[in-house]
């Protein structure tokens, strides 16, 4: 089985080298996958000038990041500006954070979150809030994404998420969207929190949840409780990486480290040394019916979503592996 550092290495090369208009949430990811990856190694190249340098345009100008048409998947294309700033210590990565993060309010109804609970907004304002509440220590994000989260009520008796209430299916990404928020916002949310223990206990019954639909490769699928539907890696990388994350910081216990290893080796047997992915399903919003999501096309090769994702995880393997 492939090492996870070896991984993230070769991944290295492929993503993180660019942030092109419109900012995406994809790009800014393996951006942060890049920095990780040193903090990790720092016998590694240092990227820091070169991603300083590929992100001045916005830092230039925090409020000219954004057009009107973008949302929440744009704003948390600037997930990797704590991590620069602590790298540089350059106070102007973390004006721009909190910048992005105040697009989230003021309040869950009249900020940009879907009402219908789009599981990708889970991770969008996690990764934003949980952030600027780290750098910033100003506690309404981390209380407005607590509220947000709070607030989802489409976690089934199952353990699975539906996508949204208008599409009440069990997407693969949109569960792993669902996981990996969570994971980036226990990550953030103080150990006195008072939402802390019902989203932990709501985390903990979604990976359950997904236990029991993991394939015996270590996959998962492109709709959950489908089995004949593809094997898809952006999923099981974000969950992955949930569980990873879980281990390192203690709120998941010994149990789940034979389960992350299975992962681990599935998804790691698809990834090219070239940095290709297998069977990393489109950009997707809600579908009409099921079989939409079934019928979702999928690429196989050089993908942002799959790559960045793959990175996150391989660097949080890594992190496990090596007790850091």
């Amino acid at each position: 089985m492939a090492r996870p550092a070896d991984v993230a290495l070769g991944l290295a090369v492929h993503y993180g080298h660019r942030l092109e208009r419109p900012v995406v949430y994809t790009q800014g990811v393996a951006l942060s996958g890049r920095l990780r990856l040193h903090e990790l190694l720092p016998d590694s190249p240092d990227p820091a000038p070169d991603i300083a340098e590929i992100v001045a345009p916005y830092v230039a100008d925090p409020e000219g990041v954004f057009g009107v048409d973008d949302g929440t998947a744009n704003f948390a294309g600037i997930c990797w500006a704590d991590e620069l700033a602590d790298l540089t210590g350059d106070d102007s990565y973390v004006e721009l954070l909190r910048s992005v993060a105040d697009r989230f309010g003021p309040t869950v109804v009249e900020g940009p979150l879907d009402p219908d609970i789009r599981t990708e907004d889970f991770f969008f304002a996690a990764t934003v809030l949980g952030r600027a509440f780290c750098v910033t220590g100003d506690a309404s994000y981390i209380d407005l994404l607590a509220e947000f989260l709070l607030s989802a009520d489409t976690l089934q008796p199952g353990g699975l998420w539906w996508h949204c209430k208008a599409s009440p299916y069990y997407w693969g990404r949109g569960n792993g969207f669902a996981a990996l928020g969570f994971a980036e916002a226990l990550t953030y949310l103080p150990a006195g929190h008072p939402a802390r223990p019902v989203l932990l206990e709501r985390h903990v019954q979604h990976l359950d949840g997904l236990i029991r639909h993991q394939d015996e490769s270590g996959m998962w699928r492109q709709v959950l409780d489908m089995p004949d539907t593809y094997l898809e890696h952006s999923a099981t990388s974000m969950i992955g990486y949930s569980i990873a994350r879980g281990l390192r910081l203690g709120w998941l216990d010994g149990s789940w480290r034979k389960v992350v290893e299975r992962v681990w080796a599935g998804a790691s047997s698809r990834i090219g040394e070239d940095g290709a992915i297998e069977h990393v399903c489109g950009g997707t919003g809600p579908q009409p019916d099921i079989q939409a999501y079934v019928n979702r096309p999928y690429s196989d090769g050089l993908d942002d979503r799959g790559g960045a994702m793959a990175l996150w995880f391989a660097v949080e393997m890594a992190r496990l592996e090596a007790g850091v």
